[in-house]
């Protein structure tokens, strides 16, 4: 049953938030143009329910040259290819804020594990195992708030299978608000980071490119 009003939870303050955000997202799209050329939108494949695939929207933090489907720490010197409005939306996580059209559209939830890209195939493997595969990914959740980018793939496989055992109204909203502390805070953003065990293996990439 709530799973049922979650989804009208859902569009009701999906709704509410673009007419209330709708001065500072018109901000932002300025913003965007007089920074860098391309679109304002940023479209990227990602792991929906029960593993299909979606687009999701983004305001553009990138050069328009950056290649495709690279999560950001796999890039070498990432810096180079994030725009200075960029790192500013990045900073602020103001660049996730065109996903409230994925939660109109029903491909998303405002509380939900993180997408995933569609070729992380190693957290979503890990997901499986906790059954978070089989719920509507959220523009954020459980994980975003115990960590963030800081977080390896196992620990934020399990803190989503926390919440997809827990998952409830008063569950949701401890991660709504708790969502809100986390990007005043800024904890666990690590700029073109996504957890210790990703750290090793760039390094150990970049390493093995310069021999």
């Amino acid at each position: 049953m709530y799973l049922k009003a979650k989804r009208i939870i859902d569009i009701i303050l999906s709704i509410i938030g673009l007419i209330v955000l709708s001065p500072l997202i018109l901000i932002l799209v300025i913003g965007i143009k007089l920074d860098s050329k391309g679109p304002v939108l940023f479209k990227q494949k990602r792991v929906g329910i029960n593993k299909t695939h979606f687009n999701l929207l983004k305001f553009r933090t990138m050069r328009i040259d950056t290649p495709k489907d690279t999560p950001t720490h796999l890039l070498k010197d990432p810096d180079q290819y994030i725009t200075r409005m960029g790192k500013f939306l990045r900073k602020t996580s103001l660049d996730e804020l065109p996903q409230i059209l994925n939660i109109l559209g029903g491909t998303m939830s405002i509380v939900g594990p993180r997408p995933a890209l569609w070729n992380q195939y190693d957290l979503i493997a890990e997901r499986d195992r906790y059954g978070a595969n089989d719920v509507l990914p959220g523009l954020t959740g459980w994980a975003q708030i115990k960590g963030r980018d800081e977080l390896p793939i196992d620990v934020k496989a399990g803190l989503d299978g926390e919440y997809v055992e827990n998952i409830g109204f008063k569950f949701d909203v401890r991660c709504f608000f708790g969502t809100f502390i986390s990007v005043v805070k800024s904890d666990g953003v690590v700029e073109g980071g996504t957890g210790t065990q990703d750290k090793e293996e760039a390094t150990r990439e970049k390493e093995n490119t310069s021999k």
